[in-house]
Parts: structure tokens; C-alpha cells; sequence
């Protein structure tokens, strides 16, 4: 494969944040949206079927041209949040999406107030089967939503509200350098690069890396005690206003899962907590240390760790997922031919790794931090998993697009597995397998056990948010218990861990999103599974999942592959697996 730019190619969207082009559409927005609303503004229940079916057509059509300099200005942002004509445009276009949607907002309203009957009529003719999963998905919240004038007031406040919130915690974490000695001289790091050192052979400089990391971020504990306080209460009041029960509801009603089977996957997960502290204890036996801190989870088990570059972990990625689809691998090294990928860590881009799936008619985009370890590799794997959900599931329309957040790291987790399997059938040398497994396992308690730490600390943070503000001791306190469930007396954590609440983006743009990485990843476990003992027969089905995008509910969309999750015992088959693979190290171990 041909070397690849390490830089993303923005100019397959627009030509620069300046170009007429890119004028031209974010100019004529409010004009079209004040049209639309002329046209359909409490009309919607007087509509005719056909007419009705038309009103839903435009207003796709709107949403799927409205989403290109959208994300545009996103990924430039993101690219570098230093950048002036970066912020601006970004800032231009969060207050335009305000008032977009408050002049748009009625539409969701008034399909939401169609009578039960009037809306089983609509949904007898054929042609609106494709978009009965998004209107019964809008229907769902008629119980908690407002008036249109107080809900346009609401997103009108959310500008200089959450999202204003949201963005000086974005801009201040892309702001961070970092200094550190490492190897006798004093450098400066990015956080991705900082916090890649946690996989350094040497404990002492985990432990630097890992808290000058945090002690940075504790350096500005005013702004994020403000960010986070002013972000619960803003949800808190937003609950009493719509009379929600639970801080969590709101999201469970979205990813079309009952609160009490959340719950139940989370209590599930936690029962498991002692598959994690044996885990822990092996390594500490690996790593010739009476017990591990936390900062040595991620150590190398191997006396030197392979590096690897990033044309030998995109090539090992495209082919894992050749190996299970020439299409698949054809998809995924389509994002680094076309310079759809950006790779490297840099001040002022945004850290961590994400895909932007941005419309069934422009390619998706992925954002990277590589720094050359093994676990690089699985988040090249994971991100373009979600890369190729997001090209697969383009034959829908907008408005079934996006997979719902349950669902929406399968082709991610899945894509991990094919790598780690790919890494494990080809490596003959124990230690190396070893490291492997380590690495597999450790993903697995990532993206299972710890993602139930976070809700639940996500969930005690806006209870207690409730009784008033909270203090950052109080913060670190919740933090450091709910941690401690899940370490035990199998690792200790070091002093800086007590602002490792503060750096989690998750918890500010994507409220109790973190089960979902603790669904995806069981389900994914018990689909790989399948996979293994079916071989080709798996195939269609979990291609016809990812085709599916939103089109369905969770529950119907993982009946395509055939896995049912209402069954009583799916989550523990996840955690077997797991056990599994725990015992496969202890033979070698």
C-alpha cells in the first residue's frame, strides 16, 4: 500500500473555512428553514398521507445538507481549536445550528402530537415503512416534551448555556502542554503522548507520566468544578421541567432500552468485578510487583514493548478486516488512499480518537493520536469499525443513518476482535502472545468494567449534584469510591488518580453514554462468538445489522445476527468469554 499523508484531506468537503462555497450553504439555511416552517407551521395534523410523507421527505433533505459544513467546521476545530478561523467558524456554526433548530423544532412537536390513530394510518402505507423507526424514536419523549415557545427557548438558552460549557472544556483540554523528563531530558508532550507513556517498561516514569497528566488538569480544578457542577444542574433542571425520575432516563428512553435492563447489565458487570482484580493480580506476578497502581494497568508484560509505525498498524488493520471481507478491507483502506484519516498527536487537537459519520452522501472521517504502541492499533481497528458501520449503513436515508448509541460501537468492537485475532493466529512466539492477550483483556475490562465505573459515578455525581454544589473533594471522593469497587485490594491508586474524573469528555458531550461501550462490547463478544462456530453462515447477518443503521431498535437490529438481548443470560456470556481468556494466560503466564 502506498504511503499515506498523516494529515486529513478537509478539502474533499470544502475548499477552505473561507470559500464561496462554503458561504453559499451556511447563507441560505435560514431562508430554507424559514420556508419550511411557513409551509408545514401547525399544518402537520391537517396533512394528508401523501402530503405528510413529503413534509418528512423535505425535511430529511434539509437535515442531510445542513449536516456537510456542520461537521466541516467540527473537524476543523477539532484538527486545531488554536486556530482563529478554526474557532470562529466552529462558533458561527453552533450559533446557526441554535437557531435552526428553533425554527424547526415544531416539526418533531406536531408529528409527536399526531393522534394514535392518525399516526397507524400513516404507517399502513408502504412507503413510510423506512421512517417509522425515527418517528416512533421522536414519539417515545411526547411524555416529557415542552411547549414549542419553551422548547425554542431552552435550545436558544442551551447556546450560551451547556454548549458554551462544553466548548471552554474542549478548548482548555486542547490547550494543555505538558513537561516531563524522560531518558534525562526535560521534553514537552502532548496529553496523548503523555499519557502513551503508561505503557513505558519503566514504573517510575508510568507513574510521572500518569500524574503530571492529571496534576495539569488539577491545576485548573476551578474550571472543571465549574464545567461539571453547571452541567448537572443544567440537566437536573432540565428533568424537572420534563419530569423525568432518573438522570439516566432520558438517554435510556433514546437508546430504546428500559431503565431496570440497564441496571440489570450494570449490576451484572459489577458481580463480575473479580474476574478484573485476578487479572490485575496475575499481571502484578507478571510484572514482579506485590501489587499493581493504577497507573501500571497498561504496562508492557514483555522486557521491551515492539513500536510499531503507523504504515505497519494500518496495513495490519486493513488486513484483519480483508481477512473477513475483501469489501470490508476494500472500505477501510479507502480512509487512509483518500486522506480521510488524521493521525498524529499535536497541540490544540483534540484528543482521543473519534469517526464522523456525516451523511449517506459524504464519505465519514476519522481522528487518530497514534503514538506507535499496540494499543494504537486497536484504536486504529476500533475507529475505522466505526468508519465502516458508517459507509455500510449509507444506504439509508438521513434520518436512519446513525446506528443507535447501543449499537453504535458493534462495528468498532468488532473490528478490534478481527485485529487481535489476526495478531494472535499469526504469533508463534509466547511472549509476544502473551503481550497479546494482556492487551485483549485489558481492552475488555476498558470497555466493560471501567465504563460501569463511570456511569455510576456519572449517576452519584448528579444526585448528589441535586443537594446542592459540589466541592472537588466531594467529586474525587465519588470518583475514588467507585474506582475502588472495582480495584479492590488488587490496585492501588496513586494520589494524582483523584482528578482523574476531570479529563472525560464523555461525561460533558455525551451524557451516560459509557454503558454503551459496556453493551457494544458484550454483545460484540457473544457476535464474535457466533461468528467462530458459524463461520461464513454469520455473515449476511451481521452485514444486514450494520446496513441497518437506525432503521430499527436495538433488540431487532441484533436479531439480524441472531443474538437475542433480552435473553437472561447475555451478559454473563460475555464475561465467560472473558474468563476464557484469563485462563488461555494463566497457561502461559
Amino acid at each position: 500500500m502506498p504511503h499515506t499523508d498523516l494529515n486529513w484531506d478537509t478539502t474533499l468537503l470544502y475548499p477552505a473555512p473561507d470559500s464561496p462555497e462554503l458561504e453559499t450553504e451556511l447563507g441560505s439555511y435560514e431562508q430554507r428553514a424559514a420556508d419550511f416552517r411557513i409551509t408545514y407551521f401547525e399544518k402537520v395534523a391537517t396533512l394528508d398521507n401523501t402530503s405528510l410523507l413529503a413534509a418528512i421527505c423535505e425535511y430529511e433533505a434539509l437535515q442531510t445538507r445542513m449536516s456537510k459544513p456542520f461537521c466541516y467546521a467540527h473537524l476543523l476545530f477539532a484538527d486545531n481549536s488554536g486556530n482563529e478561523t478554526f474557532r470562529a467558524l466552529s462558533q458561527r456554526c453552533s450559533e446557526l445550528g441554535s437557531r435552526l433548530s428553533q425554527q424547526l423544532l415544531f416539526f418533531d412537536l406536531e408529528l409527536m402530537e399526531l393522534s394514535d390513530e392518525r399516526f397507524t394510518s400513516f404507517s399502513a402505507l408502504p412507503e413510510t415503512a423506512c421512517y417509522l423507526h425515527f418517528l416512533q424514536g421522536i414519539r417515545k419523549f411526547r411524555p416529557h416534551t415542552l411547549k414549542e415557545n419553551e422548547e425554542r427557548l431552552l435550545t436558544r438558552k442551551d447556546l450560551t448555556g451547556v454548549q458554551a460549557f462544553s466548548k471552554l472544556f474542549d478548548e482548555l483540554s486542547a490547550s494543555f502542554s505538558y513537561s516531563m523528563e524522560l531518558d534525562g531530558e526535560l521534553r514537552e508532550f502532548t496529553g496523548e503522548e503523555l499519557l502513551s507513556l503508561l505503557h513505558h517498561t519503566s514504573p517510575d516514569v508510568r507513574f510521572r507520566a500518569m500524574t503530571v497528566f492529571l496534576e495539569r488538569h488539577g491545576e485548573h480544578g476551578i474550571v472543571y468544578n465549574s464545567v461539571f457542577n453547571n452541567m448537572a444542574l443544567d440537566h437536573r433542571q432540565e428533568m424537572e421541567l420534563r419530569q423525568y425520575q432518573t438522570p439516566i432516563q432520558p438517554t435510556n428512553i433514546g437508546n430504546e432500552i428500559p431503565d431496570e435492563a440497564v441496571e440489570h447489565m450494570m449490576c451484572v458487570t459489577e458481580t463480575n468485578y473479580g474476574l478484573a482484580q485476578e487479572y490485575f493480580r496475575i499481571k502484578a506476578g507478571m510484572l514482579k510487583m506485590e501489587k499493581l497502581r493504577n497507573c501500571d494497568i497498561y504496562a508492557p508484560v514483555a522486557e521491551t514493548e515492539r513500536s510499531y509505525t503507523f504504515e505497519e498498524a494500518r496495513d495490519v488493520v486493513v488486513a484483519s478486516y480483508r481477512e473477513y471481507d475483501p469489501e470490508f478491507g476494500d472500505i477501510v483502506a479507502a480512509f487512509f488512499a483518500e486522506r480521510r484519516v488524521d493521525v498524529m498527536p499535536r497541540t490544540g487537537k483534540s484528543g482521543g480518537a473519534f469517526a464522523m459519520g456525516i451523511s449517506p452522501e459524504v464519505a465519514p472521517f476519522l481522528l487518530l493520536n497514534f503514538t506507535g504502541t499496540l494499543r494504537d492499533l486497536s484504536t486504529i481497528a476500533h475507529e475505522a469499525g466505526h468508519g465502516l458501520h458508517f459507509v455500510i449503513s449509507q444506504k439509508q436515508s438521513m434520518l436512519n443513518y446513525h446506528a443507535p448509541l447501543p449499537l453504535a460501537e458493534t462495528a468498532s468492537v468488532f473490528g478490534e476482535m478481527l485485529l487481535t485475532r489476526r495478531l494472535l493466529d499469526n504469533e508463534r512466539d509466547p511472549i509476544v502472545r502473551r503481550s497479546l492477550l494482556c492487551a485483549k483483556i485489558e481492552d475488555i475490562i476498558a470497555t466493560t468494567f471501567r465504563q460501569t465505573v463511570l456511569t455510576r459515578f456519572e449517576l452519584r455525581l448528579h444526585n448528589e449534584r441535586a443537594e446542592g454544589l459540589l466541592s472537588n473533594d466531594r467529586i474525587a471522593e465519588i470518583w475514588l469510591e467507585e474506582n475502588g469497587k472495582l480495584y479492590g485490594d488488587s490496585v492501588e491508586m496513586i494520589p494524582a488518580y483523584r482528578w482523574g474524573w476531570s479529563y472525560i469528555s464523555h461525561f460533558i458531550h455525551s451524557r451516560f453514554y459509557c454503558y454503551s461501550y459496556t453493551f457494544a462490547e458484550l454483545l460484540v463478544l457473544a457476535l464474535f462468538q457466533k461468528y467462530r462456530e458459524d463461520g461464513e453462515a454469520f455473515k449476511p447477518g451481521y452485514k444486514a445489522l450494520l446496513e441497518s443503521g437506525g432503521a430499527l431498535s436495538p433488540s431487532d437490529t441484533a436479531l439480524l445476527a441472531g443474538i437475542d438481548i433480552t435473553d437472561s443470560e447475555f451478559w454473563q456470556k460475555g464475561y465467560n468469554v472473558l474468563a476464557d481468556l484469563i485462563d488461555e494466560l494463566k497457561l502461559i503466564a
